[in-house]
């Protein structure tokens, strides 16, 4: 097992190894005194371990009550996170209790986000279990709902009190969803460390899971520490996520996170390198690599309808729209963009 450390605005560890769901009351108990835990998880993660979970939290003392809603993007919505407020209201949740998030990244996002405003703030653990949330959205208190006008729009930034990532969790994910997290470990490779993307190419699917989520969870803890609140270094970690969240909107998410991702990465690789700022050799690297993973580096959505849901998009800062373009493989740099050129520089990379 690892332990990273993440010394944040409210400190707490990322425990990464197998087995560790049986542990969860026992490190819960280490950082929470027992009380109440009220579990939020989905309806595809609640039937594989939802028993296990409550099992060890009772087991370290505390009293469960769960809340499960419909598995899918299409759940991360204000009636959704009403709902589950609503819940913790009914269910006489205070402040010395806490919240669980048992599942992927729609569940961590809502539940998080549900944490941060509930009696103006109570304690939450996520328990990721899908490779995208263990190296990314469980890590660095980004918590969020969804708007009709675009991703993420309405959240919090809330640190949790513990990470709990079981890689055995892993194995029970579909390959197609397991792709998905690949997209934003591949993203950490691109942004920050050669030597990570290097091992993906050697290894494909087949890469040491330790390892890698260790690693990128590493990376985002040194992000987060450096700009907690996303005003400058940490915008970084959006590569490919401004076109990826308008193919995601674009397709009513019939378009998976990862793969949209994916897709926003490979467009602005060729545009940056058909504009003179990203690396040839970087862009045809990372485009076989998404391929080698099984990701699509194209899409069937016009720039046109990307274009409009960018100009939505949480990142944009008055006239402009900050990218984030690789120029080598190890860096990338945040180019404001202003809006009029968006939609050319998106006819680039398509």
């Amino acid at each position: 097992m690892k332990i990273i450390p993440v010394n944040a605005s409210r400190s707490y560890c990322v425990h990464i190894g197998d087995g560790l769901l049986t542990a969860l009351g026992k490190e819960a108990a280490a950082v929470i005194k027992p009380g109440k835990a009220a579990i939020i998880s989905d309806s595809n993660v609640w039937p594989l371990y939802g028993k296990e979970a409550t099992k060890s939290l009772e087991k370290a003392g505390f009293e469960t009550v769960n809340f499960v809603f419909p598995a899918g993007e299409a759940s991360k919505t204000s009636a959704v996170y009403l709902e589950v407020l609503n819940f913790l209201a009914e269910n006489h949740i205070t402040r010395s209790d806490c919240v669980i998030a048992l599942g992927g990244g729609v569940v961590g996002d809502l539940t998080g986000f549900a944490a941060a405003t509930f009696l103006r703030g109570i304690a939450y653990i996520q328990v990721p279990t899908t490779l995208l949330a263990a190296v990314d959205s469980s890590v660095g208190g980004k918590t969020a709902i969804d708007l009709p006008a675009g991703k993420n729009l309405a959240g919090a930034f809330y640190q949790p009190k513990l990470v709990l990532c079981d890689i055995t969790t892993l194995a029970s994910l579909p390959e197609d969803i397991f792709r998905d997290g690949c997209a934003e470990v591949i993203k950490y490779g691109i942004l920050y460390d050669p030597q990570l993307f290097a091992h993906l190419e050697k290894h494909t699917l087949a890469f040491d899971r330790e390892y890698v989520i260790a690693r990128c969870v590493e990376l985002k803890r040194d992000v987060v520490l450096e700009d907690e609140f996303d005003t400058g270094a940490r915008m970084r970690l959006n590569l490919g996520h401004t076109f990826g969240h308008g193919i995601e909107a674009q397709s009513n998410f019939t378009v998976s996170h990862g793969k949209a991702v994916a897709i926003g990465m490979a467009i602005v690789s060729r545009a940056g390198a058909r504009l003179g700022v990203c690396d040839p050799q970087a862009k045809d690297h990372i485009l076989r690599l998404l391929d080698c993973f099984g990701l699509s580096v194209t899409t069937d959505c016009s720039a046109p309808d990307i274009y409009r849901c960018a100009l939505s998009d949480k990142k944009r800062s008055g006239g402009s729209v900050n990218l984030i373009i690789p120029e080598r493989i190890g860096f990338c740099r945040i180019q404001p963009t202003p809006v009029e050129e968006l939609q050319s520089f998106l006819e680039a990379g398509l």
